[in-house]
């Protein structure tokens, strides 16, 4: 008699989770198929515009909420993160993470702006001439891009508090140059670019790097072999230097990777702007 009675509480309970679960999986469908239509639609107000859930209400912040994302994309790629694995990270029910969070475009921004905050220079550390501001900026935006290698194809739709401190730190690197407002604004941008060219290109290189096995390889370099025994790229034979393809392959791909290429990149970049401004860059 017990055992029965036992059995139908456990199976009435399974039949109330079920149910729960049933429901959480329509509601979030619901909300897939809205935020499908406004992205077919008219741009939404960034999350910004909108205040955190009060305090009655209140148990996660937005951070909370970026920090779990983070979590998974770094460690399973951007592919894996949904509202419900955030959510189940923290603990929460999915209904109960879009109180925070309405689409998943939303999440996307709180991680961008959660990274950019690790490109902040902290207070009283960044330095007071416009080379040395505009290198620090650069190798720490290298380093959040490293970390968090998914953000490269996965742009924000809107820039939030932490992009505004980048973006004011920025413009304070240059804020001491005699220059045009037009000349600033091209430092900053060539400077976020090489920056961003170089992390986009290094992550391809360390993708085609695990994707390449040693039989895909053996066919990349016969048939490299043969495009350069037609005699139309005399150039880039010359790169052989007597080598056999497998040794001079190896050779390019170790300069190609050379760690200090973003250093030299950077210094003859920099040094470009300063021979352009001349005295102005003093």
């Amino acid at each position: 008699m017990s055992t029965g009675r036992e059995r139908r509480i456990q199976e009435r309970d399974r039949s109330r989770e079920r149910r729960v679960e049933e429901r959480e999986q329509s509601r979030e469908r619901r909300l897939e198929e809205r935020e499908a239509r406004r992205h077919r639609g008219e741009p939404q107000p960034p999350i910004w515009t909108r205040p955190e859930p009060g305090a009655r209400r209140a148990r996660l912040t937005r951070e909370d909420i970026a920090r779990a994302a983070l979590q998974i994309a770094d460690a399973d790629g951007i592919d894996a993160l949904s509202m419900r694995r955030v959510a189940s990270e923290l603990g929460v029910g999915t209904m109960s993470l879009y109180y925070y969070v309405q689409t998943k475009a939303e999440l996307l921004d709180l991680m961008h702006d959660e990274m950019i905050g690790e490109v902040v220079v902290p207070d009283g550390e960044l330095p007071d001439d416009w080379r040395g501001a505009l290198e620090t900026i650069a190798r720490r935006a290298l380093e959040a891009t490293r970390r968090h290698p998914w953000a490269l194809d996965s742009p924000p739709t809107a820039a939030g508090p932490n992009g505004m401190r980048h973006f004011e730190q920025s413009l304070a690197a240059v804020a001491d140059l005699d220059i045009h407002e037009q000349t600033r604004f091209d430092i900053i941008l060539i400077v976020d670019e090489y920056v961003f060219g170089y992390a986009l290109r290094e992550a391809a290189e360390q993708r085609e790097a695990q994707a390449w096995d040693e039989a895909h390889l053996e066919a990349m370099l016969q048939y490299f072999e043969s495009l350069l025994a037609s005699g139309q790229f005399p150039h880039v034979d010359s790169l052989r230097q007597g080598q056999d393809a497998r040794a001079s392959f190896d050779r390019i791909q170790g300069l190609l990777r050379d760690p200090g290429r973003f250093e030299r990149g950077l210094k003859r970049l920099l040094d470009g702007i300063a021979l352009e401004l001349g005295d102005a860059a003093r």
